[in-house]
């Protein structure tokens, strides 16, 4: 079998391949994942909105895709490359190959690379463009085509909502505002768990729009990109904040900083899997927490914004977590409704849920 499908990096470097999923080529942000398990929530995760996503575990697609299990309904990932793909899936929940759905949303596959190495190289160099092409681009055609292409700035415009919904609840106990910058169904299925009516509404929606709403909470949510790129979301927070609980997530907490003037940074090659450890500063427990980001509050920019750090990445001492208890707001750079992951956080939607209580109780 002769690859037809090849991968080019800003360095020069080459991995040739074999062809899944959609046709055709691709640039885009190249990122490795290291969960275990998970690939169709990894796949329709709005945070990889124009990545191509490296699975660091050998064998994807195995258990095929399950209709139940989507953290998005139309998937804006980039690019999957995966060392071996099944496209003969074992399970009865399976309701079409990874293949299938990929073609369906125009999403490039490469397999039959040495994902290790490549890996490595990302650790090495860092995360940077990659072109998905076929076997015929000339290294100086690709390298070409990557110095020409940017990747976009647009992702959270891009998977936000684009107007209001309501996800109801039967005798629901709190109505929460969550600000979608492109947040994941399970978050929406935690919240909901919990008692609460969520309304979510666009990325840019207004303070004075959200404060017509009435709610008894506001959620960040995660989403893909640059915190910077989105000035609408985080002049709403600065304005809300105070108001009502705040919890973010993810990108929810990195614009909660920086609605407080504090600052971001780009990560080297971020952090994307399932078994990241977190000390939790406050009780002093390891949570081993799901992750998906590349960018990270610094540390050294928090002094005067009143948030102090609740939370911190044993792998490289990043801020993992942030509380301000004047502002009754707090955020956490991981995932604790998983999806992929595991589940040792999710009591932090009980704090949310306190924080909300505590606001009816002295209204």
């Amino acid at each position: 079998m002769q690859y037809n499908k090849k991968l080019i990096l800003e360095s020069g470097e080459e991995y040739y391949g074999f062809a899944f999923g959609a046709e055709g080529e691709t640039v885009a942000e190249i990122v490795f994942n290291t969960s275990m398990a998970g690939y169709q929530e990894i796949l329709s995760d709005p945070s990889y909105t124009y990545q191509a996503v490296v699975m660091t575990y050998p064998l994807i697609g195995n258990y095929g895709m399950a209709d139940e299990d989507y953290e998005t309904k139309t998937p804006t990932m980039s690019a999957f490359i995966v060392r071996e793909y099944n496209d003969e899936p074992s399970n009865f929940r399976s309701k079409a190959t990874l293949s299938e759905v990929m073609k369906r949303y125009g999403i490039v596959g490469i397999s039959g690379i040495d994902t290790r190495k490549l890996t490595r190289s990302i650790r090495n160099h860092g995360s940077r463009k990659v072109l998905l092409t076929g076997v015929d681009t000339t290294r100086e055609r690709g390298l070409k085509i990557l110095s020409e292409t940017s990747v976009p700035t647009d992702a959270v415009s891009k998977v936000s909502r684009k107007e209001k919904v309501v996800y109801a609840v039967e005798n629901p106990a709190y109505h929460v505002v969550a600000i979608d910058c492109g947040m994941k169904e399970n978050i929406l299925r935690s919240l909901n768990k919990k008692g609460c009516t969520v309304t979510v509404v666009p990325w840019n929606t207004s303070a004075e729009e959200i404060e017509r709403y009435h709610p008894d909470g506001v959620f960040l949510s995660n989403g893909p990109g640059d915190p910077t790129d989105v000035p609408e979301t985080i002049e709403t927070v600065k304005r809300l904040f105070g108001k009502y609980p705040i919890f973010g997530i993810c990108l929810g907490h990195q614009i909660l900083a920086l609605s407080q003037g504090a600052k971001t940074y780009k990560l080297k090659f971020g952090h994307r899997g399932g078994n990241h450890s977190v000390r939790n500063l406050k009780t002093g427990a390891i949570e081993i927490t799901s992750q998906n980001h590349s960018y990270a509050v610094d540390e050294n920019s928090l002094q005067g914004t009143g948030l102090e750090v609740t939370h911190r990445n044993l792998l490289d001492n990043t801020v993992e977590g942030l509380h301000s208890y004047l502002g009754r707001a707090f955020s956490v750079q991981y995932h604790p409704e998983s999806a992929p992951g595991p589940q040792d956080s999710e009591y932090l939607f009980d704090e949310f849920i306190a924080l909300m209580q505590e606001g009816k109780d002295n209204a």
